[in-house]
């Protein structure tokens, strides 16, 4: 088990949509200090999940983290609502093309008879002459 995975576990056990707490709460939770430096940096509070192995955990239990007041000590995280717009990673079609594609499909409309390959300016080549 790592430093902070018992963070994780108290998050995961709360059906609050707001957890918050205090640096001292979370110290007691996790049984152990918070790094050094890591109160005084609102960054380190971040949701990058490259950020450090405690973001990786309160992301994984399904929450981030917002009103991070580094003066007074205290956070707030706030559970993450699965979107139904997506499909949950485990489900998610693996096609080999990036999750955009197709996005803009049917926001376009060209008329019958344009030609896409034409000039726009069909004396756009005569300046080099």
């Amino acid at each position: 088990m790592g430093k902070y995975d018992r963070l994780g576990e108290f998050l995961k056990s709360r059906r609050t949509k707001e957890i918050p707490m205090t640096f001292a709460e979370i110290e007691r939770v996790i049984g152990d200090k918070l790094p050094p430096n890591s109160p005084q940096y609102p960054a380190w509070w971040s949701n990058n999940p490259t950020n450090n192995v405690m973001t990786k955990v309160w992301l994984a239990a399904g929450f981030r983290t917002e009103q991070v007041d580094t003066k007074a000590r205290k956070v707030v995280f706030r559970r993450v609502e699965p979107s139904s717009a997506e499909p949950p990673p485990s489900r998610a079609k693996k096609t080999g093309r990036h999750p955009l594609f197709g996005a803009l499909k049917g926001l376009a409309h060209i008329p019958s008879g344009v030609d896409l390959t034409e000039p726009a300016d069909p004396d756009w080549g005569k300046v080099y002459e």
